[in-house]
């Protein structure tokens, strides 16, 4: 019997630990501050395409991103911050995804989406630095990616012509946004450069989440993501500080998972209230550690870079 055994080399885990005290070293040079905050929280998110996993009885919720509390940080004054640590989320499953991983989280007061995906990308960069040839950066609107794949403009483009790009690929009752994020992480995913880190920006309003929109183009949501080849490494936005349009925005998610058979999330009323306070002007990152960790190490799977392998439970 060897299934008490790590899944990861013994080697494997001691690279994985010289490229978590890197991490820190890079965020200690620019004075960046770590924090630690809890997995358990009173709220699940309200994102339609992330399930949270609850407690027994739906006491509370194991996080799937420690965002909320970090903005109550900064609404407190604790200034630029980072944070290493699990989180959860429900029926991910794969090479690439497992239902427990770890998360780099941080914040940035008073900076622009691009320059922190620029310093995300610098991270990036050095984490890979030993792994070959240097790797290009290109940064390139959701609308142009996704539309180069499918060969019409996603944002002007009705349902009958979405439909037909996903060739009747997609989920079942699908509406717009979830046929447009079904169609980039199928389409345009695949076709990214390899041995490239692709900066995709300019999401739809609709898909803005916790993300401000432009006040120059409000269709438009302040949000990146970075990939590194078709992986998607990280999701950063221009933090949305505004407590009214936060709730709305809460309320808008809770109707669209209603009408797709899930259950509504309770709304974070701590973090509306840190919001209501006065959240600074901020731009922050979620970035997959164990992803960014299996590019630097050259493995395929993510249970190769982890000691031990979550159980994969099932869909709520």
């Amino acid at each position: 019997m060897s299934q008490w055994r790590p899944t990861a080399a013994v080697p494997t885990l001691r690279r994985r630990a010289e490229l978590l005290a890197q991490i820190r070293r890079f965020f200690a040079k620019r004075d960046v501050v770590e924090v630690t905050t809890p997995v358990l929280t009173a709220a699940g998110v309200s994102d339609v395409h992330i399930e949270s996993m609850s407690l027994s009885g739906q006491r509370g919720w194991l996080r799937t991103s420690p965002e909320y509390y970090h903005k109550r940080l900064l609404a407190a004054g604790c200034g630029d911050l980072y944070e290493i640590g699990p989180v959860f989320r429900a029926g991910e499953s794969g090479r690439h995804h497992r239902p427990e991983f770890t998360l780099l989280e941080w914040y940035r007061i008073g900076w622009t989406w691009r320059e922190l995906a620029a310093e995300a990308v610098d991270l990036v960069v050095a984490c890979l630095g030993e792994t070959g040839p240097e790797w290009a950066v290109d940064y390139v609107t959701w609308r142009q990616c996704l539309g180069q794949a499918i060969g019409v403009d996603p944002l002007r483009a009705d349902d009958r012509d979405l439909a037909r790009a996903a060739g009747g690929d997609a989920p079942d009752n699908s509406d717009r946004d979830t046929l447009l994020d079904f169609l980039f992480a199928t389409r345009a995913q695949p076709q990214l450069p390899p041995r490239q880190l692709t900066v995709v920006y300019d999401y739809p309003a609709s898909q803005a989440a916790l993300a401000r929109l432009r006040p120059d183009k409000p269709c438009l949501a302040e949000r990146f993501e970075i990939f590194a080849g078709s992986l998607e490494l990280g999701n950063g936005y221009r933090e949305l500080v505004d407590a009214g349009q936060q709730r709305a925005r809460f309320e808008s998610d809770n109707h669209r998972r209603h009408q797709i058979g899930r259950r509504p999330m309770p709304i974070d009323e701590a973090l509306l209230a840190a919001l209501d306070s006065g959240l600074p002007e901020c731009a922050g990152i979620a970035l997959g550690f164990d992803r960014l960790a299996m590019l630097a190490l050259a493995i395929d799977e993510i249970s190769d870079v982890l000691a031990f392998t979550p159980p994969v439970l099932p869909d709520p």
